[in-house]
């Protein structure tokens, strides 16, 4: 985990579980799980599980860290933090009793603003009543592709202070997403040696779904060869657009 980002939507990233499986053509080319195989190279601690060969990697079987679980309340100025950059704390292999106890910590430190994405949405779905929700978590799904239009269903049932969908890396067109009770949209394009191309006809139909909807809209990046390749410009602007977060409590 770090205290500082590098990815333009947060501000910091908190792995309480690491690794994952793959489970649609988003997953491909996945930043974690090659991330993942240089740090078990290199004998980070966190990334000695291996993962299935067919889905997974070295390095990135689903690990639960519970000394990780401190890690939040050491941080005393608020921060905007990624939950889980390198896992998926709704894969089927994260107890609920682990994902209660993360929930626990979110809730300890009321402080930070958290981000929580999966690509499991039935599962959180499932599970959604069974949890307690801080008012200082939000929520989302990762969305490439109309095939996974479903998880935007899904995260309508989930009670959080604000739901969200993370568009990237966008493989195609998402026409007629329905955008009730969705607070946030973020889209942008892969990066990489496989990148796939990114047509700026499906970024721009999203951002005028979120315009008419009244929903911030955050454009990440273009993609190519690396995350900066393509820069950010969107119609000769940067889209940044964020909700706002509730204010640190005052000591």
């Amino acid at each position: 985990m770090s205290d500082r980002s590098a990815i333009e939507w947060t501000e910091a990233t908190w792995n309480p579980t690491t690794g994952c499986d793959r489970v649609t053509s988003g997953c491909d080319n996945c930043y974690a799980l090659t991330l993942a195989r240089r740090l078990k190279a290199m004998g980070t601690a966190k990334y000695q599980n291996d993962g299935d060969p067919r889905t997974s990697g070295p390095g990135f079987g689903v690990t639960l860290h519970p000394d990780s679980l401190k890690v939040p309340s050491q941080w005393k100025a608020p921060r905007m933090v990624f939950v889980n950059s390198m896992s998926d704390l709704f894969h089927a292999r994260v107890p609920l009793t682990f994902v209660r106890q993360v929930f626990e910590v979110i809730a300890a430190t009321p402080q930070h603003t958290y981000q929580l994405l999966t690509k499991r949405s039935l599962r959180l779905r499932r599970l959604a009543d069974r949890l307690d929700w801080p008012p200082n978590l939000w929520m989302g799904v990762s969305i490439e592709h109309a095939d996974q239009l479903g998880r935007v269903e899904d995260l309508r049932h989930v009670p959080a202070a604000l739901r969200f969908l993370s568009c990237e890396p966008l493989l195609g067109p998402l026409t007629g997403m329905d955008l009730t009770g969705i607070g946030w949209v973020i889209a942008g394009g892969e990066s990489g040696p496989n990148h796939r191309p990114l047509r700026e006809g499906w970024i721009l139909e999203i951002r005028d779904n979120c315009t008419a909807h009244g929903v911030p809209f955050f454009f990440k990046q273009w993609g190519g060869r690396t995350p900066r390749t393509g820069g950010r410009e969107l119609a000769g602007q940067t889209w940044d657009e964020i909700p706002q977060r509730l204010p640190a409590p005052t000591a």
